[in-house]
């Protein structure tokens, strides 16, 4: 029997997937990766998983003080801490999320020389740990609207749902296209801490999207609102803080569009980020 007549159907070729499908084939080392991120993440740390609160604390009562308090718009929004700390912990786990994704083909360096594995596990797990960090957070906030009269329904679990999955999408998408440029030009981390930067400034967070729309031409608000992370965001704002205001919290003519174009542009963002990843990562050995 020649070589050409052995089945080799049954085995892959080294050094070739399916890309983010082969995520699903190997949940087993996905689970590992998970594990590892979530159990290195405070490694000698006294508090540990304590700053998974306090974090996040500090910056809700800066902005709270500053934005609410010092400039007054705790007065032109009912239930101003709700609807600050709903969009921030979001921003937040998108900032992780990304930041973590771009970094995690360079932490994992040591693995990425000496074996294969298919390189996707790495930003994939990276998003996991954030969400992971992002359950404290989002736990905070249920107590608190519960306190203040929030029922839960199925169209507030179904878009609190849609928001979180649009901005881990996005941050996917985002994250494995600085992460596979990061490997060959650590420039990338800058331009990364310049988006995390302006995140919270780009979205309905510390301010209403009405404010937004008073300054902006129409045509360039639409962009604004097209940003997965604003309609994210507002998501939120309606899942969690619309309910318990009186009323319903409005949105602009055009949202459904602009939902459409925010969920379009995650998910262009992730098949980008895919062909961009599967085209740097040929020499993912040889610049780490």
């Amino acid at each position: 029997m020649s070589v050409t007549d052995v089945d080799l159907s049954a085995f892959d070729t080294p050094g070739k997937g399916r890309g983010l499908l082969d995520v699903f084939r190997r949940r087993y080392l996905l689970r590992l990766l998970v594990r590892k991120g979530t159990a290195t993440r405070y490694r000698n740390s006294v508090l540990g998983w304590t700053w998974s609160y306090v974090k996040p604390g500090v910056q809700f009562f800066v902005y709270f003080f500053i934005i609410g308090i010092v400039l007054n718009a705790h007065r032109d929004v009912q239930y101003f801490p709700v609807y600050l700390f709903s969009g921030l912990i979001l921003v937040n786990f998108f900032n992780e999320a990304f930041g973590n994704a771009t970094t995690a083909i360079v932490e994992n360096r040591a693995l990425v020389r000496k074996i294969y594995l298919p390189r996707e596990l790495f930003p994939v797990s990276a998003i996991i740990v954030a969400l992971i960090h992002f359950l404290p957070q989002a736990a905070i906030l249920l107590v608190i609207v519960v306190i203040l009269g929030w029922v839960p329904t199925l169209t507030s679990v179904a878009i609190a749902f849609a928001g979180l999955a649009l901005m881990a999408t996005f941050a996917l998408g985002l994250g494995m296209m600085f992460g596979a440029v990061n490997v060959r030009f650590r420039d990338a981390q800058n331009f990364v801490e310049i988006i995390r930067m302006v995140a919270i400034w780009s979205t309905p967070t510390i301010y209403t999207w009405g404010l937004m729309r008073d300054v902006l031409p129409e045509w360039a608000f639409n962009i604004y609102f097209s940003n997965p992370l604003a309609i994210g965001v507002e998501m939120y704002h309606e899942a969690f803080w619309a309910p318990i205001i009186d009323g319903t919290a409005a949105w602009p003519p055009h949202a459904l569009w602009n939902i459409v174009a925010a969920s379009t542009l995650a998910l262009v963002t992730v098949v980008v980020g895919q062909l961009m990843f599967r085209h740097f990562e040929r020499t993912f050995a040889q610049d780490l």
